[in-house]
């Protein structure tokens, strides 16, 4: 369970066991061990948690704001979610890829709150069966919501290590690597980053480690 109660996660939004070491079988493993942990235990949490039930009001305004883009009338080509989706593309591999400097992040940052603007007035035609366009329009938020995340933590960790590389800060940070990046949603609805603490390594693990070396 994650620190919000009654949200579960299994797979690489869980982080994983492997690290960087993530070969493909290793994950397929993951995935399959702790989904059906975290499937089991969600639903043995709500069976026990009565206030986890939604109220007709909640359920009719997750409707509601699901059929926007079904009823909004006209709209630009600029607002096809198609198109958003694919700028967000773009902007996210030019400017937050895998070579990174500050001020591409930053302007990364302006052009997701443009996109968030456009994707308030994504426009799809169709109607409710099988609609791709339809799908992509609801999808837009939560692709938005991981990419602003994604470069936030990009711009505190001002160092290179793995596969990621800030050209602008070409060495690793020894403090950095005591230090994990935790993203919250704010009062005022806007992400709030925070540095927690990583745990020490349990003493057994840190013997196979040297053994390793």
């Amino acid at each position: 369970m994650s620190s919000v109660p009654g949200l579960f996660a299994a797979g690489e939004c869980a982080a994983g066991l492997h690290g960087a070491n993530r070969l493909g079988g290793n994950s397929l493993s993951d995935l399959l061990v702790f989904g059906k942990r975290a499937g089991e235990h969600a639903a043995e949490f709500a069976k026990k948690n009565e206030w986890l039930k939604l109220h007709d009001d909640q359920i009719e305004g997750a409707v509601r704001t699901a059929l926007e883009p079904l009823e909004r009338e006209g709209g630009e080509e600029a607002n096809n979610p198609y198109r958003i989706q694919q700028d967000l593309q773009e902007m996210m591999q030019e400017r937050v890829g895998i070579v990174r400097v500050e001020a591409d992040m930053a302007s990364a940052l302006e052009g997701i709150n443009g996109l968030h603007e456009r994707a308030c007035q994504a426009h799809v035609i169709g109607n409710r069966e099988y609609n791709p366009g339809w799908h992509t329009a609801l999808d837009l938020r939560h692709l938005l919501t991981i990419a602003e995340a994604i470069t936030r933590a990009a711009l505190e960790r001002r160092e290179s290590r793995g596969a990621h590389f800030r050209e602008d800060f070409p060495d690793k940070d020894e403090e950095l690597a005591k230090n994990r990046m935790v993203i919250r949603k704010g009062d005022d609805g806007a992400m709030r980053l925070e540095r927690t603490a990583v745990p020490e390594i349990p003493v057994e693990l840190k013997q196979i480690i040297e053994e390793m070396k």
